[in-house]
C-alpha cells in the first residue's frame, strides 16, 4: 500500500540532506548571517555543537510577521524563479537549513530590524512553534540550537567525539574568517575565546591568527586576473611543503569548496617543484562570473562545478606558476635552522589546535563568558551597548534589499559579493626574479656556486641546475617541430633489457622526437647515430641507458606528461657535484638556467637556489 507520509516523518527525513551534524548547522546560520550583511558574527559552541549552538550576527534581521515563514521548507528571500539559479551571488538559496534545523532541534531565534522598535523571540522544537513573545534585542539576528537530534536518536548516535565535532567547526569558522577579512569573527568554544579577527580587510595578517607564523611567515602572495576569472591568495614556496592537502583552502565566489579543478591547477603548478607525496600550503580565492559556474549540485554546498573545467585549471597554474618564479619563492636559510635542533612537523590546523589544547592556547587565556549557562536574554544585554555603537551601514560585499519598483524580498543585483582588499592592504605578486641582479662570487666544494644581490647571499647547486637545463632542453626538443642534432663519428651501440625491446617502438619514437636517431641492431642492442645538439657523448649514452630502463618498467609514451615523468627520472648524466667548474662554465651554466622555464628546482624537486638574508647572517654573528 501506499500513502504519505505525515509532516513530520518527511521533516526529519529531508532534515537529514542538510543536517548531519553540527557543522552543518553552524555552516548554514554563518552563511545568512553573511547573506544578510552582517559586519560581526560571534559563534559559539558547546559539547561539539551537540548540546548547544549559538550564531549571533548584526545583520539586517527579519520582519515580525516573516519569522515563522523562514521556518518554512523552501522558504527563501535569495531567489524568485528557476532563471535566478543561473546567477547566484549568495551562499544560501535553497531555504531548507532553518527549517531542517528545526526540525531535529530546539531552535531559538531573536531578530530585529533597524526599522522596528522590538525584537521577536520564537522557539521551535522539532518543527513545532512552542513559544513566540516580543523583547528587547539589538538589531541582527541570534539563532540558538540546543540539544541537536534530541528526536532522531538513531542519528545522534552517529555523532564523533566532542573533540571531533568541535574541531570541524572551529576549521570552517577558521576558514570563513580568511574569505572575508572586513567581518569580525570570534570563535567560541566551551566558554572560551579561541580567536577574534579584527574585521580590518587584512586577510593576511587573518591566517597568521588563526593559524600559525609557521605557516604564514613563508607564503607568497598570488594575484592575477584573466577575462572573468580573478584568483588572489597565498601560497607556500617549495621548501614549505605538507605531508597533506589538508593545508590546502578554496574559495570560489566566497564560498569555501573541494574543488579537483582548483587542486589540479595546483599539482601542475609544483609537478617539478616537489617530491611525490609532498604538497604546499595554498590559501586562494577564485572569483568567477556567477553564469559561468553551477554552484547548485550538492546539499551541502561544497562543491562547484564550472562550465569551463580546464580554462580554470590552467588559469590557477598559470598564475601560480607566475608567483613561483619570484625571488621569494627560493628556499631561506633561517638562524633558527642552523643552531636549533629540527622538530618533527607542527600539525597546526586550526581545528587540532584550538580543538584537542584549548586550554594551553594563549589565544584561550581570555573567558567568554563566566557561567556555563547563559541566558540569552541577559547576553543580548550585555551585547547591546557595543552592537548600538555600530553604524547599521551595510557593506558593498554584504545583502541589500530590492528598492523602489522590485518585489519585496527578492535580492538586488547587488547582492552578496566577496569583499575585496583596498590597495593598501593587498599584497601583489612578487615581481620575477632577475637573474641579472646577482653577482657570482666563485663556488664552494666543487658543488655549489656562490652569489649575492642587494640584499641575500645565494647557494646555486651545480647539479641541480644543469638537470634543469638538460631537462627543459630535451622537453623542448621533443615538443619542437624541428630537431636540432649532430651525427656522431662512433654510434653508440645501446645494450637494452628483453622489456624495454618490446616496448622499443614507443620509447625510440620518444627518443627521435628528442633529437635522437635510433636504430634496431638485434634482438637486445640499438645502434644511435645522432644525438641533441646540446649534449655530449658522454651524457647523452648515460641518459639513454636511464631513460632505456625506465621505459621498460612500462611506462605509456602517449602523451606529453608521461614522457615528462620518464623524462625526468632519466636526467642523472648533467654536471656532478664535485665537477669543478671554470668560471667562464659557471658565466654560462647561470645564462642557461636563466632561460629555464622553472631555474629554482630540479625536474625531480630539489631546489637549484638557497638564499640567506643579510639580516640572518647579521643576526648569527649577533650584529643585530
Amino acid at each position: 500500500m501506499i500513502h504519505i507520509l505525515e509532516k513530520d516523518v518527511a521533516d526529519k527525513i529531508a532534515a537529514g540532506e542538510v543536517v548531519d551534524r553540527p557543522l552543518s548547522i553552524v555552516k548554514e546560520l554563518v552563511e545568512n548571517s553573511i547573506d544578510a550583511g552582517a559586519s560581526s558574527i560571534a559563534v559559539e559552541i558547546k559539547k561539539g555543537g551537540k548540546t548547544y549552538i549559538r550564531v549571533t550576527d548584526d545583520g539586517c534581521g527579519i520582519e515580525e510577521d516573516q519569522v515563522e515563514r523562514a521556518f518554512l521548507r523552501h522558504a527563501t528571500s535569495k531567489i524568485l524563479q528557476a532563471k535566478d539559479l543561473e546567477r547566484i551571488e549568495t551562499l544560501g538559496f535553497r531555504g531548507e537549513a532553518l527549517a531542517s534545523i528545526a526540525a531535529v532541534s530546539r531552535t531559538e531565534i531573536i531578530t530585529r530590524t533597524g526599522q522596528s522598535k522590538t525584537g521577536i523571540r520564537l522557539v521551535i522544537e522539532g518543527s513545532v512553534p512552542a513559544e513566540r513573545e516580543m523583547t528587547g534585542c539589538p538589531e541582527g539576528t541570534t539563532l540558538v540550537v540546543r540539544d541537536l537530534f534530541y528526536n532522531t536518536p538513531a542519528r545522534k548516535k552517529f555523532m564523533k567525539s566532542d573533540a571531533a565535532e568541535s574541531g570541524a567547526v572551529i576549521e570552517f569558522v577558521s576558514q570563513i574568517a580568511l574569505a572575508y577579512p572586513k567581518l569580525k569573527i570570534r570563535m567560541i568554544n566551551n566558554g572560551n575565546l579561541l580567536f577574534s579577527t579584527p574585521g580590518k580587510g587584512d586577510r593576511y595578517k587573518n591566517i597568521l591568527t588563526v593559524f600559525s607564523r609557521g605557516i604564514g611567515d613563508d607564503l607568497i602572495p598570488v594575484q592575477a586576473e584573466d577575462g572573468h576569472l580573478r584568483l588572489e591568495g597565498y601560497i607556500s614556496g617549495p621548501g614549505q611543503s605538507r605531508a597533506t592537502r589538508k593545508h590546502q583552502i578554496f574559495f570560489v565566489n566566497g564560498r569555501i569548496v573541494d574543488s579537483k579543478v582548483i587542486g589540479k591547477g595546483i599539482s601542475q603548478a609544483y609537478s617539478d617543484k616537489l617530491f611525490e607525496g609532498r604538497f604546499p600550503v595554498a590559501f586562494l580565492f577564485l572569483h568567477s562570473r556567477p553564469d559561468t559556474l553551477d554552484v547548485n549540485i550538492h546539499p551541502n554546498k561544497r562543491q562547484v562545478r564550472f562550465h569551463d573545467e580546464g580554462a580554470v585549471t590552467e588559469f590557477v597554474r598559470a598564475a601560480l606558476r607566475q608567483a613561483l618564479l619570484s625571488k621569494e619563492s627560493i628556499p631561506e636559510v633561517k638562524q633558527k635552522d642552523i643552531f636549533k635542533t629540527p622538530l618533527a612537523e607542527k600539525k597546526d590546523v586550526p581545528c587540532q589546535r584550538f580543538a584537542e589544547t584549548a586550554a594551553s592556547e594563549a589565544v584561550m587565556r581570555q573567558r567568554a563568558e563566566k557561567e556555563e549557562q547563559v541566558d540569552i536574554k541577559k547576553l543580548l544585554s550585555s551585547l547591546r551597548q557595543e552592537e548600538e555603537k555600530r553604524a547599521p551601514v551595510l557593506k558593498e560585499e554584504t545583502l541589500s534589499y530590492k528598492t523602489d519598483g522590485e518585489a519585496p524580498g527578492q535580492l538586488s543585483s547587488a547582492a552578496v559579493k566577496t569583499p575585496e582588499p583596498t590597495p593598501e592592504q593587498t599584497r601583489k605578486t612578487p615581481p620575477p626574479f632577475d637573474f641579472d641582479d646577482l653577482t657570482i662570487t666563485g663556488s664552494i666544494f666543487g658543488t655549489y656556486i656562490t652569489a649575492i644581490d642587494d640584499d641575500n647571499f645565494y647557494l646555486i647547486d651545480q647539479h641541480a641546475a644543469h638537470e634543469r637545463i638538460f631537462f627543459e632542453r630535451l622537453m623542448a626538443q621533443y615538443r619542437a617541430s624541428e630537431k636540432h642534432r649532430q651525427p656522431i663519428m662512433i654510434p653508440i651501440m645501446l645494450d637494452i633489457s628483453y622489456p624495454a625491446a618490446q616496448e622499443q617502438e614507443d620509447w625510440s619514437n620518444a627518443l627521435a622526437r628528442m633529437g635522437f636517431l635510433v636504430e634496431e641492431f638485434g634482438p637486445k642492442t640499438c645502434i644511435v647515430k645522432e644525438i641533441p645538439v646540446f649534449m655530449g657523448l658522454e651524457e647523452a649514452e648515460q641518459f639513454l641507458k636511464d631513460f632505456t630502463d625506465k621505459a621498460a618498467e612500462g611506462v605509456h609514451l602517449d602523451n606529453i606528461p608521461a614522457v615528462e615523468k620518464l623524462t625526468m627520472r632519466s636526467c642523472k648524466s648533467a654536471v656532478k657535484a664535485r665537477d669543478y667548474l671554470k668560471d667562464s662554465e659557471i658565466r654560462q651554466l647561470m645564462e642557461d638556467l636563466k632561460k629555464c622555464e622553472n631555474p629554482f628546482s630540479c625536474p625531480h624537486g630539489r631546489p637549484t637556489f638557497i638564499k640567506m638574508t643579510q639580516y640572518e647572517i647579521e643576526k648569527m654573528f649577533k650584529r643585530v
